[in-house]
């Protein structure tokens, strides 16, 4: 009987006496180690484009998906920018077609968040907050960055609805719109002027009375006849209406004097920059200011040997799905011929078998 231990002795009245299961040590489980070629941790346009290029290339990647699944692209409803479909396609199902396409040439995708790395030596030792540790001969960092945001209740309900942190992405639906775009430093100042595209009448809120954009930059702004800049404001709620609702205004609150005042728009862009997903490699890679990991001009090698990145994590310019598909794609190429020359030399060092005759 599992779980308990009879008494061989006969017990009161003749019955036989089932003891209570005695406290023993507790055998945990040894945690899952997962070995590959290719380690890759992310699972956005960027990771699954170097996991399909990998698994092609025979290397068995596995992904490591990450705290979410997909990448940006899952919380982002019509995209319409990306090549090969002609109409507006949804982000989540975007990313199940690219995973699916990953598993199907090989690729094993695990459910897990990296906590610890060791990437002091080949192959990378890497462990999850499952207990589970993965070992990789090439680790490709896919991790992205994520958008700032204000952490408004309303900001929240009404992602998607009007308001947005990629004009890039998502300006071309607000075409002859009225819209607003929240910051002050380079981004906000690019975003305001791409809007003009799109829209001729664009708002620039900015909490203080300067911007920190670059002079030029701002030289543009200011010249531009469709752009008008408030200042010292910062929006204390996003204000939805209509049905379906969408964003209909903006409660904006005075910095200095505390006044509360209503600008009416349809978009609403939220642009106080991204913060890259690298924290867990500070001091163990070279990441630039910002946080973003330094990559060789016109590759996605790292100042690690055998450590490439790719996507968000390493463009703070561009920021878009496709792009971040193609330095995937590279990173996989990169990646595949690091192994092939580690490969030759771990050969060429080899000692000669010895022959028959030698013996």
């Amino acid at each position: 009987m599992e779980g308990r231990r009879l008494l061989s002795a006969a017990g009161e009245g003749g019955k036989s006496v089932v003891a209570p299961r005695t406290a023993g040590p507790y055998l945990r489980p040894m945690p899952a180690t997962h070995s590959t070629r290719m380690l890759i941790l992310g699972s956005g346009p960027a990771g699954l484009s170097a996991a399909i290029y990998g698994a092609r290339a025979g290397l068995a990647p596995i992904v490591v998906q990450g705290i979410q699944p997909g990448g940006q692209l899952t919380i982002t409803t019509d995209v319409e920018n990306y090549p090969g479909f002609a109409d507006v396609i949804q982000g989540p199902w975007l990313m199940e077609q690219m995973t699916k396409q990953a598993e199907h040439v090989g690729t094993q995708m695990v459910w897990d968040h990296i906590s610890q790395v060791d990437l002091s030596e080949r192959p990378f030792r890497l462990k999850g907050d499952s207990g589970a540790v993965y070992v990789g001969d090439v680790l490709v960092i896919a991790t992205g960055a994520q958008a700032r945001w204000l952490n408004l209740p309303s900001e929240e309900h009404l992602k998607g609805k009007g308001v947005s942190a990629c004009a890039t992405c998502d300006g071309f639906f607000y075409r002859g719109k009225k819209v607003a775009v929240i910051g002050g430093g380079n981004t906000a100042v690019e975003e305001a002027l791409y809007m003009t595209n799109h829209s001729h009448d664009v708002t620039l809120i900015h909490r203080r009375d300067s911007l920190r954009a670059e002079k030029i930059l701002q030289d543009r702004l200011f010249a531009h006849p469709n752009i008008k800049v408030i200042w010292n404001k910062v929006v204390e709620r996003f204000v939805g209406g209509g049905e379906p609702e969408g964003l209909v205004a903006l409660e904006l609150r005075d910095t200095k004097t505390g006044e509360l005042s209503a600008l009416d728009v349809e978009g609403g862009f939220v642009a106080i920059g991204h913060s890259p997903a690298t924290e867990l490699f500070r001091g163990r890679l070279e990441l630039d200011p910002e946080g973003y990991i330094v990559v060789e001009t016109g590759t996605t090698r790292t100042s690690v040997p055998g450590i490439f990145a790719c996507g968000d994590v390493m463009d703070k310019v561009y920021r878009q799905a496709v792009t971040a598909a193609g330095t995937g794609c590279m990173a996989a190429l990169d990646a595949e011929k690091f192994l092939a020359e580690a490969d030759f030399e771990v050969a060429a060092h080899a000692p000669a078998a010895t022959s028959l005759q030698d013996a």
